[in-house]
């Protein structure tokens, strides 16, 4: 289930706030200030951030600049007392994703909080992390810390199917015909031949395998999350 962090200063609001997100099955961290929600986010994976802009420490908008400058893209729902344009336009230009006016309507919440992360997943969906390991789908690369592989297409999309459903057995036709395609002259060797090549290249990564199933084809398995 999604982890949903609360930055608010008004005790009465952030209770609220956490009982209607917990009652929806999220999972939820809460935080007083700007300073106390940042230490939240370097110990939690956070995947929704509902913030208020008057917050003691440090305000909304200076964190959500701080995160923005230092690359991070969680989705922020913004919820504060001012609702005046211009103040709206401070919220998005600092970052935000979406802004509520407070006194807040909880099932408005919800639905942007959902679309939110709809949004949030359908721009995720081809990259794959595991562990330290990031499968850009869109750039063909498989990176882990500083050290970055740009892999000939058939050898990536041969990867990125198997570790999109790791566990999952792929048949030798399967794979022939999802990724060289049906009218292809394709053969069990073509394959056998990138799989040991994906092998050998990720040998000593531990994050992944590619195990053969005797007798069906191939599947993937993930040795950290």
């Amino acid at each position: 289930m999604f982890h949903i962090l609360i930055a608010e200063d008004d005790p009465s609001a952030r209770k609220l706030e956490q009982v209607v997100l917990e009652k929806e099955g999220y999972t939820v961290f809460t935080a007083g200030d700007g300073e106390q929600a940042m230490d939240i986010l370097d110990e939690q994976h956070i995947d929704l951030i509902v913030l208020d802009i008057m917050m003691p420490k440090m305000d909304g908008l200076t964190f959500t600049k701080e995160l923005r400058d230092a690359g991070i893209t969680t989705p922020i729902l913004m919820v504060t007392a001012r609702d005046l344009p211009a103040d709206k336009r401070q919220g998005f230009l600092a970052g935000t994703d979406d802004y509520m006016t407070k006194p807040v309507d909880t099932e408005e919440m919800l639905l942007r909080i959902k679309a939110l992360l709809r949004r949030a997943r359908s721009a995720s969906d081809k990259v794959i992390k595991i562990g330290d390991v990031t499968i850009d789908y869109d750039a063909l690369t498989v990176t882990k810390g500083n050290e970055s592989q740009t892999l000939p297409p058939k050898e990536f999309y041969l990867l990125y199917k198997l570790l999109s459903s790791p566990g999952k057995i792929f048949t030798r036709d399967q794979l022939m015909d999802e990724i060289w395609g049906m009218e292809s002259d394709t053969t069990d060797y073509t394959i056998n031949v990138h799989i040991n090549r994906l092998r050998k290249r990720f040998d000593l990564w531990p994050e992944f395998e590619i195990v053969t199933v005797r007798g069906l084809g191939y599947k993937a398995v993930k040795k950290a999350e």
